[in-house]
Order: C-alpha cells, then structure tokens, then sequence
C-alpha cells in the first residue's frame, strides 16, 4: 500500500462491520452471486411458472370466448363475467412479465 496504514482501532471496526454483513444471508449469497435484479435470491421453479403459464392462457380462451358471447348477445352478466375475467388475466400477465424480468438481467 501507499497509503498510510489503519489503525488498529480502524482494522477492529472494519472487521465488525464485515461479520455483521456476512452475518446477512442474503446478501452474502447475493454478493458471491453478482447477480443484479430486484430480489436475486427468489426463484420461481419451472413447475410454478409452467403452471402460472397455463393459468394465463386459461384465462385469456375464457376471456376470448366470454368477449364474443358477450358481444353476440350483448347479455349485461356476460359482459360483466368478460370484464372479470378480462381484468384477472391482465393481472397474471403482469406477473408473469415480472417474473421474466426478474430471471432475464434487464437492470439498467
């Protein structure tokens, strides 16, 4: 070093200071991993997104189906059940696109 030394005062606190930060979790595992993101250490498993996926396309037939029911009868409780149903499929899809985003390292 160039630089002047620590004192030993100095090194003490800066080794409380690096126990404590080992002593979170995850942070250690987020700093040993380098991986950037919202929440690095959360993972969603292939069968939850597999399921998630489906759930969504479920919901979106539904949606297109009550959308030309709704429309052939113009029947209020059908447009009322496409609006539901219309609403709760753009919430899994909002999901889903943050879930993609969290696993795909599109930080900035």
């Amino acid at each position: 070093m160039d630089g002047p030394e620590l004192s030993r005062q100095e090194l003490t606190i800066l080794k409380d200071m690096e126990q404590d930060l080992c002593a979170d979790r995850l942070l250690d595992r987020r700093l040993r991993t380098l991986r950037r993101g919202i929440r690095p250490w959360t993972s969603t498993g292939n069968r939850g997104r597999r399921r998630s996926v489906l759930c969504t396309w479920l919901l979106g037939a539904a949606c297109a189906i009550l959308l030309g029911s709704a429309v052939a009868t113009s029947s209020p409780p059908l447009i009322w059940a496409f609006a539901v149903v219309w609403v709760l499929t753009l919430i899994r899809l909002i999901r889903l696109a943050i879930g993609w985003c969290r696993t795909h390292d599109i930080g900035m």
